[in-house]
């Protein structure tokens, strides 16, 4: 996350509003003690987080990812130049069980954000997401297990789905070994 320094872009947006950690929580739904957290680079929000961050400060998520404010009208990122985002740790410290590695950051204002999704690590908390916008996944490799509300998916390599992202959802491994998803979300 330090690459990225999404706490210190999270904290820039709050004090331009001047806004208090406790006014921001109260607005998003996140405790102020999450919301310092992920300033102060302790904690590696998911994404559903940030989209809901973005949304109340009406920005788009890939300012998250984003290098510079330089806008291009193209970006061609290659495979080794992939920028991952280190494990996501919930406030517990415990791990979501999922990295992921933004395939696009130094295009602004887009309209969708793609990333590579490893789903490997095995989970103690089961927690459920939901936030605006949409989703697409494509698996890449092994076979995951996507929970939408109350229903159970398995989707096998070669396999997609499409949903709104305010269905409560959650990616897993579906036999505990390694899943790779292509994933676009609409901010």
């Amino acid at each position: 996350m330090s690459e990225y320094n999404i706490g210190a872009k999270l904290k820039s947006l709050r004090l331009s509003k001047k806004l208090t950690l406790q006014a921001v929580a109260r607005e998003t739904g996140f405790s102020p003690a999450l919301i310092s957290q992920i300033e102060n680079n302790n904690v590696s929000p998911p994404i559903a987080t940030l989209s809901r961050i973005a949304k109340f400060f009406d920005v788009k998520i890939g300012m998250f990812f984003a290098e510079s404010e330089e806008e291009c009208k193209f970006e061609i990122v290659r495979k080794n130049e992939r920028r991952e985002v280190p494990r996501v740790i919930s406030p517990t410290g415990t791990s979501h069980g999922y990295s992921y590695e933004s395939l696009s950051f130094h295009k602004q204002n887009k309209k969708m954000e793609p990333f590579i999704l490893t789903l490997s690590d095995p989970v103690s908390e089961h927690t459920t997401y939901s936030h605006e916008g949409e989703k697409f996944l494509y698996v890449l490799k092994g076979v995951a297990e996507i929970w939408m509300d109350e229903e159970r998916i398995k989707l096998e390599e070669g396999d997609s789905i499409y949903f709104d992202s305010t269905l409560k959802h959650r990616f897993l491994s579906a036999d505990g070994t390694e899943v790779k998803l292509l994933i676009v979300v609409t901010p």
